[in-house]
């Protein structure tokens, strides 16, 4: 089977937004994600309500180094006598809105781009094409260093530089999705009916692509979570700013392992990875939903596959696979052959 019947068995797949929800609540592994993100959302609103002490106002301060305590739940920092667990809430409103926020806009960007170039085609097709060779090819990490001393550092550059460079892949990935969808029968049906093209890539073309960008919006954006927390503890994020990342940064720098602060170090990194988590298994599910097949993975490969952002090609690979062992002729070397056709 090509890879175009497979992207169109892909498309076939997908249903409306609410049913894929409600197929994504039912795995258990994407019922896990969804409780998960949404309690962090959750506390993310509201950590105003949620942290005992303000972590930006400095009169709420205490003395440096208290050990965790029922005053303070993980303790105060060593350099400014902040409460570490009032700093772990409110660091949910730094890195939650930057990996969820970022996803989104690298999958809608991804998206129209994508729809554009496989529906259009011609002179569109080549320069959005173009544009993502040459945005593939620049390495982020060097040209953010270069961005924020330049501009200063704040998170709107590093967003900034994720979404300019963190669309192209699914660009190519809807694109060729696109382009099976644009020779389907309603499509063809549609355009002999005189409907617009921007009404044929909004309601016929882009619904065909929205599992895609769902999952693509879920794993990018643990990945975003990631890549920020590692670029604030490198020190390249807002330094009036509280997030995860920093805290680690404010840890090592504050002799947290010297001291004995292990909570310090700890507390930060728990939300990390749930955060990481929690995306990644949204994403795992999505992919076992479109690919009932990969169930039988283990979890570790699955999620090599993820970091690895191949887990569309293995999409691809096993229905492939599975569709040719259904289209696969019978052997019939052991039939009996008829008299008279000996040699």
């Amino acid at each position: 089977m090509s890879k175009e019947g497979v992207l169109l068995l892909v498309a076939q797949r997908g249903g409306s937004l609410l049913s894929f929800v409600g197929k994504l609540w039912q795995h258990p592994q994407g019922r896990l994600g969804l409780i998960l993100a949404g309690c962090l959302v959750l506390v993310a609103i509201l950590s105003p309500i949620l942290a005992p002490y303000d972590p930006y106002d400095v009169t709420q301060r205490a003395a440096k180094g208290l050990r965790p305590s029922w005053q303070h739940l993980l303790g105060t920092t060593t350099t400014t006598g902040q409460d570490i667990f009032s700093m772990l809430i409110y660091g949910s409103r730094v890195s939650l809105p930057i990996g969820i926020g970022t996803g989104v806009a690298i999958a809608f960007l991804g998206a129209v781009m994508g729809v554009m170039a496989g529906y259009l085609g011609g002179f569109v097709d080549n320069l959005i094409m173009r544009v993502v060779d040459i945005l593939l090819v620049i390495p982020t990490l060097p040209l953010i260093i270069v961005l924020t001393s330049l501009f200063g550092r704040s998170y709107f550059v590093i967003v900034l530089v994720f979404v300019i460079f963190g669309w192209p892949g699914l660009a190519r990935v809807i694109r060729s999705l696109v382009l099976v969808l644009k020779n389907t029968n309603y499509v063809k049906a549609a355009e002999l009916a005189g409907a617009s093209r921007w009404y044929i890539m909004t309601k016929h073309i882009l619904p065909g692509t929205s599992h895609l960008i769902i999952m693509n919006t879920a794993l990018t954006s643990a990945g975003i979570m990631v890549a920020e927390a590692g670029l604030s503890f490198l020190g390249l994020g807002d330094p009036t700013a509280i997030s995860w990342g920093k805290m680690l940064a404010e840890a090592q720098g504050g002799g947290a392992l010297l001291f004995g602060a292990w909570w310090w170090i700890i507390a930060p990194g728990i939300g990390i990875f749930l955060s990481v988590f929690s995306f990644m298994r949204i994403g795992i599910a999505m992919e076992e939903i479109f690919n009932p097949r990969m169930k039988a993975s283990s979890s570790i490969y699955k999620l090599f596959k993820h970091l690895n952002n191949t887990y569309l090609d293995e999409v691809f690979r096993s229905m492939e696979e599975e569709e040719s062992v259904v289209r696969e002729p019978p052997d019939r070397s052991d039939a009996p052959t008829p008299e008279g056709c000996h040699g």
